[in-house]
């Protein structure tokens, strides 16, 4: 990393995902950028979120594949599973992605990097450790870190969060989640598939509670099938000396426990006020929709800023709050609906207005297909998904959920479907190769406008259109003959 410069025409805050792409989209401009980290640069994605978590579920998939492999007429036994080299899998992964994000590949970019804790110490300077620099402008990008709910006795015990999770060098025997949103979903899976006795807890109705209940529910089946235990409607009120217990007056026993209860922002001992950058009562950034603060000097994208945090949408803001300041050309962020995925098994994947949303909206339709009716899904014995598109009064895809394998990569045409404002019959009068799961929104669509054509004004139209056109061959060829 580099030297303390004086002078920068933008300086970065926050070497994440949005501080990476925000840095590299102001250097292509060719300003003069400076990157703060306090750390390493990556952040959370790389270190301790999307790669090393992605990393465990497919250790973890490839043991439950051994597993299921007798449904399939191959008998392959009980995997062992050596957690040390698991965790050396997940560690080989980063370090093969870590290059693409490293203080190096940013210097190769143009972007002057610099180690430490920076603070504002006005509205247009900012200070690390005895250094001070005087910026143009400022894109703040620190994200968010674990946060940790005020349960009696958990400050006394060794537990972990997703950033400390893997540092584990041995497989819990038993393992606590509290939370059961994506992350403590896709832990209680992994950890479930990998051996350990899993115990999922949360708060709400359902797993995973921005979803649909339809799609909780699939997921629920799954996870209870593979042996974790789950809790609704639970919360832990104290822990002591492993065990836990909740207001239901159940007593939960374990060896560790994962704290997955969502995200704080990282707004604190930044000296935001000295910058006149207001936070809101929750600590994000305030932002408009250009992602600039009440500073009109200072910019800020990623988790920090209260909107969806995930790292596809930290990158993209990342761009646009660099392009906002360094050009001037003011865009906007995207509010059609932002795509999410939780990598279990089966996946759950939105995009544009989720099935939850659209059941509140008066106008919106859903045309649900369940996937026993996609034939690749029935080859490969994965047929408790569905598909479900959400549609409005003009038959134009507004939204879409996917439930099933590979429903991330699914739901990809259906993002650009919502965004380009595309009808079914826009969808189903594309080719799509057979047999594979995109023949799920495929034939979501075939059957909205199959339905379209059977409604009584237009099945009277075509059947007049076909006897007519059966007359005209009639008469056409008695006169070729003639």
């Amino acid at each position: 990393m580099s030297s303390m410069p004086t002078e920068a025409d933008v300086v970065v805050v926050g070497g994440g995902t949005a501080g990476i792409v925000a840095a590299k989209t102001a250097a292509g401009f060719g300003v003069r950028v400076v990157l703060i980290e306090r750390e390493r640069p990556g952040g959370d994605c790389l270190w301790t979120g999307c790669v090393p978590s992605k990393a465990l579920l497919a250790a973890a998939s490839t043991a439950a594949t051994i597993r299921d492999a007798r449904s399939f007429g191959i008998d392959a036994g009980e995997p062992r599973v050596d957690f040390p080299r698991v965790m050396a899998h997940v560690s080989r992964a980063i370090a093969e992605i870590a290059p693409i994000d490293s203080p190096e590949a940013l210097t190769g970019a143009g972007v002057t990097v610099v180690a430490g804790d920076a603070v504002f110490t006005g509205p247009g300077t900012v200070a690390v450790g005895s250094g001070s620099l005087h910026f143009g402008q400022a894109i703040i990008t620190t994200g968010a870190s674990p946060s940790i709910p005020p349960i009696s006795g958990l400050d006394t015990t060794d537990y972990l969060t997703s950033e400390t999770l893997w540092s584990l060098t041995s497989l819990p025997e038993r393992l606590l989640i509290i939370g059961a949103g994506t992350v403590g979903c896709e832990m209680a899976q992994a950890f479930a598939r990998l051996g350990s006795d899993v115990t999922l807890v949360g708060r709400a109705e359902t797993i995973l509670p921005r979803e649909d209940a339809s799609a909780s529910a699939v997921l629920s089946a799954a996870l209870t099938d593979e042996g974790v235990h789950i809790l609704t409607s639970t919360t832990v009120t104290r822990i002591d000396d492993g065990e836990a217990l909740t207001d239901t007056g159940l007593t939960c026993t374990f060896d560790q426990v994962l704290v997955a209860t969502g995200r704080t922002p990282r707004t604190v001992a930044l000296g935001l006020e000295s910058a006149g950058v207001s936070l809101e009562e929750r600590g994000y950034v305030v932002v408009d929709d250009h992602l600039r603060t009440t500073n009109p000097r200072i910019w800020a994208a990623g988790d920090l800023t209260g909107h969806p945090q995930f790292t596809h949408v930290a990158g993209m803001h990342g761009s646009l709050a660099a392009s906002n300041a360094v050009l001037g050309v003011l865009r906007k962020i995207d509010k059609t609906g932002t795509p999410r995925v939780t990598f279990t098994d089966p996946e759950i994947a939105s995009a544009g207005i989720d099935v939850r949303t659209a059941k509140r909206i008066p106008g919106l339709r859903l045309q649900t297909l369940g996937h026993e009716d996609v034939d690749r899904a029935v080859t490969e014995g994965k047929t408790t998904g569905f598909t479900t598109l959400v549609l409005d009064g003009k038959h134009r895809i507004v939204g879409a959920s996917v439930v099933g394998p590979r429903a991330g990569e699914t739901i990809g045409e259906l993002i650009l479907a919502v965004r380009q404002g595309l009808r079914t019959r826009d969808l189903a009068g594309a080719t799509h190769p057979y047999p594979t799961y995109n023949d799920g929104p495929w034939n979501a669509a075939v059957g909205d406008v199959r339905s379209q054509l059977s409604t009584p004004v237009v099945s009277r139209a075509l059947h007049t259109l076909a006897k007519a056109r059966g007359r005209w061959i009639v008469r056409r060829e008695r006169g070729s003959r003639q």
